[in-house]
């Protein structure tokens, strides 16, 4: 008498899936595209670029469904990014479509504001939640010697858009370098007040194509701090919004709130629930990570949801990494890629990974 053959199953996958800190994987940054109008020195400082191929960058019906398969794993939190996400074509079908996932918490976008003042609109009527502003000086001359081009301007009407189009909880963010906008930490902080957004303060990163970053031009969160609270009196930390969020927030006298992302002297690495996604579907753990998982090889390959699943579970399942807090215990800390890797691999770049 013959036997059936044994039918074998993915086993269930145990929600959240944690890492072997325990953190859960709660929040992607989807990067939608390599491209960006602008140069600024902290992330693209090198006259040129290798750059992904076309026909390799997913598809909205890809990314919709690998944040699908994301989401119910536990991602409740989805952040499009670049490169300058507005860059990329229709923008405004892929947030639709996401706006759809009724597990999706928060879903937002970081932009430089370039062209947000076109599209604030018709981003927030497709279901975006939550826009992030890069704004790093309020010196015309200094945007131009930062960002290799004129655009100040631009970057405060897409703001004011922002504003109109009923994004209530806008943020600034605003890398400090020491030597080149540490002194515009009460002016810029005065103009988030002014326009009822909150500015995050960024220590400078030894991130992805940061190939002119040395410690020296790092101006810490304590530093900040002690400069605010000369100008504005004691200043007030607060209980964080969430125990894994990135920034550390803070209150002047008058209620002013304002956040300090410190990863470069005081690393979050035990707390962090995020990954990444390249615009060519390379899924990498840790923003200091190397190599990554290819997920759009798996997705293409005609793999279904539970396979593809279990792949980021298993991936997730044995992460250990803490990037920030191994640069942090360098002795030497210089660079994180050198030229020569960073166009060998343009995956290790921060305008592919995403901020």
């Amino acid at each position: 008498m013959s036997m059936a053959p044994a039918i074998t199953t993915e086993p269930a996958l145990t929600l959240p899936v944690l890492d072997r800190f325990g953190r859960p994987l709660r929040s992607l940054r989807v990067s939608v595209t390599d491209r960006c109008n602008l140069r600024c020195a902290y992330c693209m400082p090198e006259p040129q670029y290798a750059w992904l191929k076309r026909e390799e960058i997913l598809h909205f019906e890809e990314i919709a469904e690998l944040v699908e398969i994301f989401s119910q794993l536990g991602v409740d939190n989805v952040r499009l990014t670049g490169g300058e996400p507005l860059l990329r074509h229709g923008l405004a079908r892929l947030i639709r479509m996401l706006a759809a996932n009724e597990r999706l918490r928060e879903l937002s976008l970081t932009t430089n504001g370039l062209l947000l003042a076109g599209q604030a609109q018709s981003l927030r009527d497709a279901g975006l939640t939550r826009v992030t502003v890069s704004l790093d000086t309020l010196r015309p001359d200094r945007f131009r010697s930062l960002a290799h081009r004129d655009g100040l301007p631009e970057v405060l009407a897409g703001i004011a858009a922002a504003r109109r189009a009923g994004f209530a909880h806008l943020k600034l963010n605003t890398v400090i370098m020491r030597g080149f906008n540490e002194d515009e930490l009460g002016a810029l902080l005065e103009l988030g007040r002014d326009l009822g957004a909150e500015v995050r303060f960024i220590e400078y990163m030894d991130v992805g194509g940061a190939t002119r970053w040395s410690m020296e031009q790092v101006f810490s969160r304590d530093e900040m701090l002690a400069s605010l609270e000369r100008r504005y009196g004691a200043i007030e930390r607060l209980a964080p919004e969430e125990v894994s969020a990135p920034a550390t927030r803070f209150r002047l006298r008058d209620g002013t709130t304002f956040g300090i992302i410190s990863s470069t002297t005081h690393p979050f690495c035990r707390a962090c629930d995020r990954a990444r996604l390249t615009p060519d579907g390379l899924w990498l753990l840790c923003l200091y990570a190397r190599d990554g998982v290819n997920l759009k090889a798996t997705l293409r390959s005609g793999a279904g949801r539970d396979q593809i699943a279990a792949t980021i579970a298993q991936a997730w399942s044995a992460r250990r990494d803490r990037g920030a807090e191994e640069r942090q215990a360098l002795h030497a800390r210089g660079v994180l890629f050198p030229v020569e890797d960073l166009r060998r691999n343009p995956h290790l770049e921060m305008h592919t990974r995403g901020g």
